[in-house]
């Protein structure tokens, strides 16, 4: 587990009532917060980068993924199964959303489990690096490197003939949106989790179900299970992802209206239940 970011330690200064932490003297409160938040992204991006694991499971596994799929279902044929499209229009967007969901969810329930089990979110508490920094830094990072994985996605679906989105702004806005409520239901799972060894196991048991009965690895044509589905996160993501890349559909406004309900529910349970302290044993 890395340490904690240089922006939150060694180079904060010390505090005093008329000197904001974070700033030097003769830096504006504005500049200063921008200049902790940009630290604590580059901080946040030279950890991840610097496991090699988590890099390539992160980027190559929804390649391989799509690139399967290619292989399996290849061809532009349109299809009744996948609702008119050709099956890989339909599996470029999905598992593009699948990967941003991995990347903000997952992966951040089970590191700010892992760093508040290992107290690094306690040590960080008594720094001056203000907490909105730290989830703010988070989200940017989250949301960058998602772009590189719906990047990586959408070129591998080009090599099957895929056409690229009509409508890039929609794209932009519904990865930001999907990305920011995703970090946010990691947030609150990680409230809720007891401990570090057990976050893998809850995360799991809450996003293969919800992955499934999405649509995201096959359609789903009961009208039911559909409905349901619609109801929660997932479907809508990939819907309003989806939307760009087959019929030149723009802002799928509903959907991100699911999506940003439950960014919201997710956030309040993560203020009202986060810890900073590991829970006792």
């Amino acid at each position: 587990m890395t340490a904690l970011s240089p922006a939150s330690t060694a180079d904060a200064p010390h505090t005093s009532p008329d000197h904001e932490p974070g700033l030097r003297r003769g830096d504006s409160p504005s500049r200063g917060r921008v200049g902790l938040l940009i630290h604590q992204i580059r901080y946040e991006q030279l950890s991840f980068w610097r496991n090699p694991q988590a890099v390539i499971f992160t980027f190559l596994l929804p390649v391989v993924v799509v690139t399967i799929f290619g292989a399996v279902f290849g061809g532009d044929e349109k299809q009744d199964f996948f609702f008119g499209m050709s099956s890989m229009e339909y599996y470029t967007p999905t598992i593009a959303a699948v990967s941003v969901l991995g990347a903000c969810y997952g992966q951040l329930a089970i590191v700010l489990s892992t760093r508040r089990q290992t107290g690094l979110l306690k040590r960080l508490r008594a720094t001056p690096l203000p907490a909105w920094v730290y989830f703010v830094g988070l989200l940017a990072h989250c949301v960058l490197v998602s772009l590189i994985d719906v990047v990586l996605v959408i070129g591998v679906g080009a090599l099957y003939g895929v056409a690229l989105p009509a409508h890039w702004a929609a794209i932009a806005l519904t990865l930001v949106l999907g990305a920011a409520s995703f970090c946010a239901l990691g947030a609150g799972v990680a409230s809720l989790v007891r401990s570090a060894e057990a976050a893998p196991a809850l995360v799991q048991f809450i996003q293969f179900p919800l992955v499934f009965i999405s649509g995201s690895y096959f359609p789903i044509h009961a009208g039911v299970l559909n409905t349901i589905a619609g109801l929660l996160p997932v479907k809508p993501f990939n819907e309003a992802m989806m939307a760009p890349f087959t019929h030149g559909g723009g802002y799928q406004w509903k959907e991100l209206g699911v999506l940003a309900a439950w960014g919201v529910l997710g956030a309040v349970v993560a203020v009202r239940r986060f810890r900073w302290d590991p829970r006792p044993e």
